[in-house]
């Protein structure tokens, strides 16, 4: 034909589905059969507005509220498919006493059917895409059976097919492994995730071994699910050899550090240095842990912000851990006083302003050194413990350093402030700006406080 379409046999092709619309479609029992479809439809809309304030007397009377609204969200969408089943059979009873063909409402009836019952069943998929997915699937296939054209669609797609060698590779067997592997890779995860739940309850199993083990069963699960999927299509697990022998040399050339964070996620699980919920400064990155997963640390800082940690960076960098081993943290807060002050009253006053904070532990109780003496001021130095290091550090000093303030007031513990004394050899003049000028070279020594002329009635 030459690339073209010949009048002849698209004339033929017409004819044929005109008389296929004229044997099926035109027929008067038919065109009754899909107006009562259509009647149908439209009365189940106009009752499902009663039908779900009806709905919810009920449950509402039958369930507790912590059930009701579960309860609710499954039985809902279902209003109106299932007041339109019944319609449908109501119609498809009706017609079939006139002695009409009933097949249109069977077939729609069965329809209508599985598609409540698939809808049914998804309550159990929590993700809203998955949901939607698996509905069109599992519907397209029922409604294939249905109608009866399954069959000649399967043999149509294996017919679809090109030879890999021994091996034939046809787009049913394509659709067979996407299949096989989106429900075995949604069982891994429901199993891995049923793991996960059993370890957070054990109580014999430190924080990091629950994360270490409950991802090393998702591995395991997933790698399970994947081989399983292949070998359900046909396909020979021995040709994964050189699959393997290619990842192998993928991982020598550019993916080391890939497997590197993989790696050290793996030994930091196991050597328990770094766990969910630690206090930890990494870099200058001060925060506590908030998930370790299988290439990063997530450390979460008091400004909100989440860093994103390579594991090899704590493996190969020192790390402060301030709940490593326990998690009681000291506070070292530096508190200077005047030399006219009573240095005792002011420790007992800083032991006091500590002890009325909760966060800052009984035992070990504050405790306020003398530190030594300063050019203008007595070094104290208030210690005290907390155990909550995650909440902040800086905030709990600030109330603490707020409340020494108050005492020293109340209780009259002077703060210093910087002196200096100046020694000026020589005569001096006072200028109009205040400021001191040498006037005679001889050495004559006389006390200036703050640069300026001292007092001539003040003995110097």
């Amino acid at each position: 034909m030459n690339g073209t379409i010949d009048p002849q046999q698209l004339n033929q092709w017409l004819q044929e589905i005109w008389v296929f619309i004229q044997t099926h479609i035109l027929v008067l029992s038919n065109l009754v059969q899909f107006a009562a479809l259509a009647a149908t439809y439209f009365a189940a809309r106009i009752v499902a507005k009663p039908l779900d304030q009806l709905v919810d007397k009920i449950i509402a009377g039958v369930w507790a509220d912590k059930y009701r609204t579960t309860i609710l969200q499954i039985v809902k969408p279902l209003v109106i498919p299932l007041a339109w089943l019944t319609f449908a059979s109501m119609a498809q009873f009706a017609v079939s006493q006139v002695g009409w063909a009933v097949g249109t409402l069977v077939v729609a009836t069965s329809l209508l059917t599985a598609w409540i019952f698939i809808r049914l069943m998804l309550n159990f998929i929590a993700d809203p895409w998955w949901a939607r997915a698996v509905a069109v699937f599992v519907w397209s296939v029922a409604a294939l059976d249905i109608v009866g054209l399954l069959d000649p669609t399967l043999l149509f797609m294996d017919d679809l097919a090109i030879d890999l060698g021994d091996f034939r590779l046809s787009l049913l067997v394509v659709a067979k492994g996407i299949v096989a592997l989106v429900v075995m890779l949604w069982l891994a995860n429901w199993l891995a995730r049923l793991v996960e739940n059993r370890l957070a309850a054990m109580t014999q199993f430190t924080p990091s071994q629950k994360v270490l083990f409950s991802k090393l069963s998702r591995v395991a699960f997933i790698i399970f699910a994947i081989l399983a999927a292949i070998n359900m299509v046909g396909i020979d697990l021995t040709a994964l050899a050189v699959f393997s022998g290619a990842l192998g040399l993928g991982i020598g050339i550019g993916l080391q550090k890939v497997v590197g964070n993989l790696l050290s996620g793996v030994i930091l699980l196991m050597d328990r240095s770094v766990k969910p919920g630690d206090v930890v400064s990494i870099s200058g990155t001060y925060g506590w842990v908030n998930a370790i997963g299988a290439r990063y640390v997530s450390v979460v800082t008091r400004d909100g912000i989440e860093h994103l940690i390579p594991n090899e960076v704590l493996i190969s960098t020192p790390v402060e851990n301030w709940s490593h081993s326990d998690r009681l943290v000291r506070q070292r807060l530096p508190i200077g006083i005047s030399y006219d002050s009573d240095v005792h009253l002011a420790i007992k006053l800083t032991e006091e302003a500590a002890s009325e904070f909760s966060r800052v532990l009984k035992n070990p109780a504050p405790r306020c050194l003398l530190k030594g003496y300063g050019d203008n001021s007595l070094n104290l130095e208030l210690r005290v413990w907390i155990q909550d290091a995650e909440k902040g550090v800086s905030n709990i000093k600030s109330e603490i350093f707020l409340r020494i303030h108050a005492l020293f007031e109340e209780h009259g513990v002077l703060f210093p402030y910087p002196q200096r004394d100046i020694h000026v050899k020589g005569p001096v003049r006072l200028m109009f700006d205040g400021t001191l000028a040498p006037e005679d070279p001889e050495h004559v020594s006389g006390a200036v406080e703050g640069g300026r002329m001292p007092n001539p009635e003040k003995p110097s």
